[in-house]
C-alpha cells in the first residue's frame, strides 16, 4: 500500500440489533446494517454504534472497522450466499482497497475524518456463532483476510461513497496481515519502536509472535494469552 492509493466505500454500517449469543457477556451487537446520510466519525466509533463486550472490543484503537468488499465477496463465493454490507460487523465495506494488507499506522481521509490503521481483525467466538459456519474462527484466521481497524484522528462525517485515500504511509511497511500470522516475528519487532501509539493488544500479539520466533520478548502484557478470543 502507498501514499496515493485510492478507495470508495461502498457502505457505513452501524448495529441494527443486539443479539444474544453464549458466554460471559451473553449479547452482541454485531449484526450491522448500512444506513443512508452521512454518518459522525468521532474518536471511540461511529455515531450510532456501539459493542457490548467492551473487555475485548472497541476503545480507540478498534473505533471502527472495516472490510474490503473483494475479500467479502471471495467469501461469499466460497460459503455459497451473499454477505452483504455489515456481515462482518464491519463500519465500513470499502472497494479498491485490500485493507488486510494495510500498513499499521497509515492514515487514510475519509469525508470529513482522518483515520490510522491500528490493527487486525483478530475474530473471538461470537463472530463463530454469528457465521454459523463450521470452524468459522480457525477458517476465517487461516485466510488472514481479516479487514483492519482504525483509530479516528480528526472526528467527522463519513458516508457511502466517500473515497477512501491514503495520505501516510509509514517506511517499515509492516500490514495488519503481518501481526495477524506472525509469519517474520524478527521483523515484526521493531513495529514496537517505530509505532509507539500501538495498542497494548498489540504489543502483546507481537511479543508472542517474537517469542514464538525464540527472539527476546521485549514488550506485551500477557505473552501466553491466547491470541484468538
Amino acid at each position: 500500500m502507498r501514499i496515493g492509493d485510492t478507495g470508495r466505500v461502498l457502505a457505513v454500517c452501524t448495529v441494527h440489533a443486539e443479539l444474544p449469543v453464549p458466554g460471559r457477556v451473553g449479547r452482541t451487537a454485531i449484526d450491522k446494517r448500512p444506513v443512508t446520510g452521512r454518518i459522525r466519525a468521532e474518536r471511540l466509533g461511529l455515531d450510532g454504534d456501539h459493542v457490548c463486550n467492551t473487555r475485548d472490543h472497541g476503545g480507540i484503537h478498534q473505533a471502527v472497522y472495516g472490510y474490503a468488499d473483494e475479500d467479502a465477496a471471495a467469501w461469499s463465493a466460497e460459503l455459497g450466499r451473499e454477505l452483504a454490507p455489515g456481515w462482518f460487523g464491519e463500519n465500513l465495506r470499502v472497494t479498491g482497497l485490500l485493507l488486510s494488507d494495510a500498513v499499521v499506522g497509515a492514515r487514510c481521509t475519509i469525508g470529513d475524518a482522518l483515520f490510522e490503521v491500528s490493527a487486525p481483525r483478530v475474530p473471538c467466538a461470537t463472530f463463530g456463532h454469528w457465521s454459523g459456519e463450521r470452524q468459522w474462527v480457525r477458517r476465517f484466521t487461516l485466510q488472514a483476510n481479516t479487514g483492519c481497524y482504525f483509530r479516528v484522528l480528526t472526528e467527522g462525517a463519513v458516508g457511502a461513497g466517500d473515497p477512501v485515500e491514503f495520505v501516510h504511509v509509514p517506511e517499515h511497511g509492516i500490514t495488519v496481515r503481518d501481526v495477524l500470522t506472525g509469519a517474520d516475528p524478527h521483523r515484526l519487532e521493531r513495529l514496537l519502536i517505530a509505532e509507539p501509539s500501538l495498542s497494548d493488544d498489540i504489543r502483546a500479539q507481537v511479543a508472542r509472535h517474537v517469542k514464538r520466533g525464540k527472539g527476546p520478548v521485549t514488550a506485551g502484557n500477557d505473552p501466553e494469552a491466547e491470541a484468538i478470543r
